[in-house]
């Protein structure tokens, strides 16, 4: 709609300048005049009929220009001074051909009418031949330069917002997949912390309450109510971790004294649920950021809890050390051992060598009839 109204009103204004430059031109007879008038009125009723329906209809776009070529020829054949028409004419045709090809052909054959135009009007001499060759000549070189170096510019916009369409999609798309992966993600991340604490303390729970059931067929209170008072605490410490989760703090287990207490803390919980004798060698630690003592608590934690339900083992180290290559958590066992190559179906170790691999650390297992270690390393420019 914009383009239409501008061109109406542009054929309106250069209309009406002609109109009072016939009316005020000397030198020219009545009938020139009047032939003139009429041309420039059927080049203005042309656009208002055809021309404002021809952008969208190339038919009705053929039928203009033809129309359009014929108008501006006859004003110039009654009176040389409409030639100015072209400055209008020359844009029309470009803007309404659909192809560059198209256009140049409408530009020549305008060319053309305007000159036999000038030749109706001054004759067949040698001045007048040369005179309309070079005024047609430089019209129609001026006309397709500028045309053809406004269609480059349209090509290139075109070419721009093709392009930019393409970036939003992309954008959309890239935003999309992030979206994606952001909540597979999250799953991952709350399926790893579900396993290494609520289901940690879960299992936990189960294996006691079967004890103080079993204590409670040998009618032996004492020792049930020590169950008893185990499974609160449990119930309690799972309790705890499960809001944690909800609202993404820190592990309960850690408090303001740090990584040693946290694993000294676990160490003798698993040793009241499971029997089983647990030591942590953790001295003397340098201060390590509390990302990567949330990854060595669940280390700590997934590696006990592999001990308890696999292992068969009596006795359970806990060793935090420091070196050139690093943090490393060794927890080892006096279990059965196993083979470490053996495809396993449970989640404890994956989940581990997951998330270690968040921190660029690495996961060891090593295993025998003597029992088993678990190593993990994180880098030094990590853990610090």
């Amino acid at each position: 709609m914009g383009f239409v109204r501008w061109m109406s009103i542009a054929v309106t204004v250069t209309t009406a300048v002609m109109a009072v430059l016939i009316v005020g031109s000397g030198g020219y007879g009545s009938g020139s005049k009047i032939g003139a008038g009429v041309a420039l009125a059927a080049f203005a009723l042309a656009w208002f009929a055809l021309g404002i329906r021809a952008r969208d209809n190339s038919v009705m776009a053929i039928a203009y220009v033809s129309v359009l070529v014929i108008t501006v020829g006859a004003a110039v054949a009654f009176m040389p001074v409409m030639a100015t028409l072209q400055s209008l004419a020359y844009p029309l045709v470009w803007v309404l051909a659909e192809r560059t090809r198209n256009a140049i052909i409408g530009n020549v054959a305008l060319a053309l009418s305007v000159g036999v135009g000038f030749l109706l009007n001054m004759g067949l001499s040698a001045d007048a031949v040369l005179y309309t060759t070079t005024i047609v000549a430089l019209s129609l070189i001026f006309s397709l330069a500028l045309g053809l170096w406004i269609t480059q510019i349209s090509r290139l916009s075109d070419q721009r917002h093709d392009l930019v369409l393409e970036l939003q999609s992309t954008r959309d798309e890239l935003a999309a997949i992030s979206r994606d992966a952001g909540v597979s993600s999250e799953r991952e991340r709350l399926a790893r912390e579900i396993h290494d604490t609520i289901a940690q303390d879960l299992t936990g729970l189960v294996l006691v309450a079967q004890r103080a059931k079993r204590e409670l067929d040998n009618n032996n209170a004492a020792a049930a109510a020590e169950q008893l008072e185990l499974i609160e605490d449990s119930a309690r410490a799972a309790l705890a971790e499960a809001r944690a989760l909800v609202t993404a703090s820190a592990p309960v287990g850690l408090t303001g004294d740090g990584i040693t207490s946290a694993l000294t803390r676990l160490a003798e919980r698993y040793s009241r649920e499971t029997q089983l004798t647990v030591t942590v060698d953790a001295a003397h630690l340098p201060a390590i950021a509390r990302e990567t003592e949330v990854v060595v608590l669940r280390c700590a934690q997934e590696a006990l809890a592999n001990v308890r339900k696999h292992a068969n083992a009596t006795r359970a180290t806990i060793t935090v050390t420091v070196g050139d290559d690093g943090l490393t958590i060794a927890v080892a066992d006096d279990g059965t051992g196993f083979d470490p190559a053996t495809t396993h179906t449970g989640f404890g170790l994956e989940g581990m060598s997951e998330r270690l691999a968040l921190v660029n650390g690495r996961l060891d297992v090593e295993s025998s009839a003597a029992g088993t270690t678990v190593r993990a390393t994180i880098p030094k420019e990590v853990f610090a």
